[in-house]
């Protein structure tokens, strides 16, 4: 088990990417904190993880709020006696219009769910990661960081913003043995912000669209996602950070 022994928060883990991470976290040893703002869903995801035999504890939890951030940790302290790693996985986007159509409130989501959480995230984790000594975050960003699509500006921005953040905390959290790095996946139909990438229904149209700007091929899939970030979590990827 490659992450036996260690305790891990996963953000946005009701679902999607983030239940995968989790699934694969909890089957690799790890003990989970499913983090969402969904209540049903992420105890169905921990109650899933325990019935497999892994070990896990549902944390309803806004990533956007200081104070939830800080019952995270200390759930996870509290659950399994440490913390480990950080998967800052939630997110969100304004459905695909141009730019000048993007709201102030839209902006303000976008920022606060996709870039606060990750600055919340190292205030309240990074304290419980030094008593541990050492650990390491886990930053879902996007392609679109790197490759931006038009209709998605703020979204995309938001991701590069995550890129760049990770990198700046590798080099600053470097001396705390804390490992920062980021997994950029690409345009997945199976998740729940698919259809707000699209700008509407994710028609057969829409799919082969988006499979024409994929080298591969194919888009990401929850276990794609999830075997980067178990790399990136585990002990093989000791001298890896601020890795895109």
């Amino acid at each position: 088990m490659r992450l036996k022994g260690k305790v891990a928060i996963i953000t946005g883990a009701a679902s999607g990417f983030g239940e995968g991470i989790a699934k694969l976290f909890a089957r690799e040893g790890a003990g989970v904190v499913v983090a969402d703002i969904s209540d049903a869903a992420g105890q169905r995801v921990a109650g899933e993880i325990a019935t497999a035999g892994g070990k896990a504890v549902f944390v309803h939890a806004d990533v956007t709020r200081g104070q939830d951030w800080a019952s995270l940790v200390g759930s996870a302290q509290s659950a399994f006696g440490r913390l480990d790693i950080v998967v800052n996985n939630a997110g969100w986007t304004h459905r695909r219009k141009p730019y000048l159509e993007v709201t102030e409130a839209e902006f303000d989501r976008v920022y606060a769910i996709n870039v606060k959480s990750v600055y919340l995230s190292a205030i309240h984790a990074l304290p419980a990661l030094r008593k541990a000594g050492g650990g390491c975050f886990v930053n879902i960003a996007s392609t679109a960081g790197l490759r931006p699509r038009p209709g998605l500006t703020v979204y995309n921005s938001s991701k590069g913003a995550v890129i760049l953040l990770s990198k700046s905390m590798a080099a600053e959290f470097g001396p705390d043995k804390v490992r920062v790095n980021c997994v950029n996946p690409v345009f997945s139909p199976d998740t729940a912000l698919s259809a707000e990438f699209a700008g509407g229904a994710v028609t057969e149209e829409a799919r082969k669209a988006f499979l024409a700007t994929i080298p591969l091929g194919r888009f990401s899939t929850a276990l794609d996602v999830a075997q980067a970030c178990l790399y990136l979590a585990s002990d093989e990827a000791a001298m890896v950070s601020g890795s895109c």
